[in-house]
């Protein structure tokens, strides 16, 4: 199974107005980007702002929604990862994404 990536999609509303992207989201985006092969290694998946976001929940429960959120198959044993008390699925949010994505799939990784 791929690993799953789950991102917003762009352009929500909510009480404080709009239209807004998430930042974390757009980082990864832009790596994204970057490395277009990873699209076609990742199981990349857009969700609407509004939570529940049951496809989330599912992955990792209902306390882990926010996005972007990489949900790891286990082949890589990553020391940053969370594990879903939930679900007992390891996982990423935000900028602990892109690090993995380097020496999981060889692409470049951030500049500290």
């Amino acid at each position: 199974m791929a690993e799953r990536l789950f991102l917003l999609n762009p352009d929500w509303h909510d009480d404080q107005g709009g239209p807004w992207f998430c930042p974390a989201g757009a980082y990864i985006e832009g790596v994204l980007a970057f490395y277009p092969a990873l699209r076609e290694r990742l199981d990349v998946v857009y969700l609407d702002h509004a939570r529940p976001r049951p496809p989330v929940i599912d992955q990792v429960g209902e306390a882990h929604q926010g996005c972007p959120i990489l949900v790891l198959d286990g082949e890589l044993e990553w020391p940053d990862a969370q594990v879903s008390a939930t679900t007992g699925k390891s996982f990423l949010q935000d900028h602990a994404i892109a690090p993995y994505l380097a020496a999981r799939y060889g692409v470049g990784r951030p500049h500290p």
